[in-house]
């Protein structure tokens, strides 16, 4: 079966046909002549033979630090919700946190065809901006900003300071465990909004231990070591994500400290496994399903509207007061 069998028995030209598979202008009548054809031969246009005629794939590269985090499945869910119902599939990209991996993606989506990127991305050196200067799709920037393109990012800063603040007005000794500062969302801004708060304070509440670990629970919990090896005397730990979180308060129970009557912890990003450690974890809620949705519309808008302006839209955030956390 082939496109001229189609217009042959639906009583059409080739370039009516043509048309509606291409999605053209056809008007109804002829429309639900082929579209009754197709449905009774059971034709499958090639996608190769459309991707020539279109010069489109239908396909999205999406860039991901990492397949197994809670933050990420989310928005890549709200991302295929929406690109989906639009007839778009997804190409995902794992890195590994490895922004060399970042940088060979970027190289293959630039060199293969897809419509268009998604990067949810963690750092952007001289090398990242030079290849997203030199991409011919459309790109939207998930979970960090970046200035001069597109982009849906969290208020890391604010939401951090709001939490910082919560947790300073029962402390005496606190500690911030953070990520690395490469990260400008949640190593740099986050750390920035802690010390913003702790700042409003630092008259009543001793200077904060600051230490750096990666996103793991198993790094996490050898930094509460070292942390309390350091100072035993630590009642409050912000930490820069839940991950973190749930390794500091491993850690603390396990020496025999009570959480929060000792040690109040809170991380950051709302995770499932937050909410079934016990004592349940304080935290902010970050809309990352919302984000993905956002970040979608804003792909389309630049793929099938032609916009060239580099929209911005920084997503809202709540800070919420469990278990782990003094009252």
């Amino acid at each position: 079966m082939n496109i001229n069998q189609i217009a042959k028995m639906a009583g059409v030209s080739r370039a009516t046909v043509s048309r509606y598979l291409n999605e053209g202008y056809v008007s109804n009548e002829k429309r639900e002549r082929i579209k009754q054809v197709i449905e009774e031969t059971g034709y499958n246009p090639s996608s190769q033979a459309q991707t020539l005629r279109t010069k489109k794939t239908k396909l999205i590269g999406v860039i991901l630090p990492k397949l197994h985090s809670d933050s990420v499945s989310r928005m890549v869910d709200g991302i295929g919700l929406v690109l989906s119902k639009h007839g778009y599939q997804l190409l995902l990209a794992n890195t590994q946190n490895d922004e060399r991996e970042e940088l060979k993606y970027l190289t293959t989506f630039k060199y293969n065809q897809v419509d268009g990127i998604i990067l949810i991305g963690t750092i952007f050196t001289d090398e990242h901006k030079k290849l997203l200067s030199e991409l011919k799709v459309p790109i939207v920037i998930l979970g960090q900003h970046l200035e001069g393109y597109p982009c849906v990012y969290h208020d890391d800063f604010h939401a951090t300071k709001d939490l910082a603040a919560m947790l300073l007005e029962n402390a005496s000794r606190i500690a911030y465990i953070g990520v690395t500062q490469k990260d400008e969302a949640a190593g740099h801004n986050r750390q920035e909004g802690f010390l913003a708060a702790y700042a409003s304070k630092a008259d009543r509440v001793e200077k904060p231990i600051m230490l750096e670990s990666n996103f793991t629970i198993e790094c996490a919990y050898e930094k509460a070591k070292e942390l309390f090896a350091m100072e035993d005397r630590i009642d409050t730990v912000c930490c820069a994500t839940d991950n973190i979180a749930v390794g500091v308060l491993k850690y603390v129970t396990e020496i025999g400290k009570k959480v929060p009557e000792d040690v109040q912890i809170a991380g950051i990003g709302d995770s499932q496994l937050g909410r079934v450690v016990w004592p349940k974890l304080s935290t902010v809620h970050y809309h990352y399903k919302t984000s993905g949705i956002e970040a979608a519309y804003l792909l389309l808008e630049l793929l099938e509207c032609n916009s060239q302006r580099p929209k911005q839209i920084r997503m809202g955030y709540q800070v919420i007061a469990n278990d782990s956390t003094r009252k």
